[in-house]
């Protein structure tokens, strides 16, 4: 695991985030007004975006088409909810945030590597906003990191590769904020159900997963933001 912060130096914050083979770089930018609906309520927006570039599964994916990729919608969706948890809308005023998500090389976890790197670049955004005096203090109001967990040939995995899931009996995403409290579960069984006490063992490992997150999450955060 690594996470390269200011990556991308013309961004409000950035960074590459690295898990296994998977790469992802991960923006945040802050943008004056807010959509119309929220117009008007002096609170503030965060919304995401993510994409693949063509050669980040080995065979070419096609770039983006007026048609929109159904995974691509899911994931941003879920990136957005994710990070929603942990912003003060207040405090941003009508400014909206923007994550862009693009993954470099996939292998596996890209949505939750995704998550993970969205909050170190979310954080550097919000501490030179404040600093630029564009947000109040305390905009953030925690942490959030994400990683998958899954079930191979009856061995508990945690951080699935491609070849792992693709292989797995279940799958499952979990997303947590450093309060402890989970965000967000995506889980299924792919071939026969499992029981209340294995979905327990899964959690509990991605609960310990999430805590080495988040002491990456920090590293990256500290070397960038003081």
């Amino acid at each position: 695991m690594r996470i390269s912060p200011g990556f991308i130096r013309s961004a409000d914050g950035s960074c590459l985030i690295e898990m296994g083979r998977t790469r992802v770089v991960c923006t945040a930018s802050f943008v004056e007004g807010v959509p119309k609906w929220r117009a008007g309520s002096g609170l503030g927006w965060l919304t995401a975006e993510y994409g693949m570039l063509p050669a980040s599964t080995g065979a070419r994916k096609e770039r983006r088409s007026p048609s929109p990729d159904g995974r691509a919608v899911e994931i941003q969706r879920i990136i957005g909810r994710v990070l929603r948890n942990v912003i003060r809308f207040e405090h941003l005023r009508e400014r909206t945030i923007y994550l862009d998500c693009d993954v470099l090389e996939a292998d596996g976890g890209t949505r939750t590597a995704a998550i993970t790197g969205s909050y170190v670049a979310l954080a550097q955004a919000v501490a030179n906003a404040q600093s630029a005096g564009l947000c109040e203090p305390g905009a953030i109001k925690g942490a959030v990191a994400a990683v998958s967990v899954g079930i191979v040939d009856g061995r508990t995995l945690l951080d699935l590769d491609y070849a792992e899931d693709a292989s797995a009996e279940v799958d499952m995403n979990v997303a947590m904020t450093s309060e402890g409290k989970f965000v967000e579960v995506q889980g299924s069984s792919e071939r026969a159900g499992f029981d209340e006490e294995r979905l327990r063992r899964l959690l509990a490992i991605a609960r310990r997963g999430i805590g080495r997150l988040f002491a990456l999450q920090r590293r990256a955060i500290g070397r960038k933001v003081q």
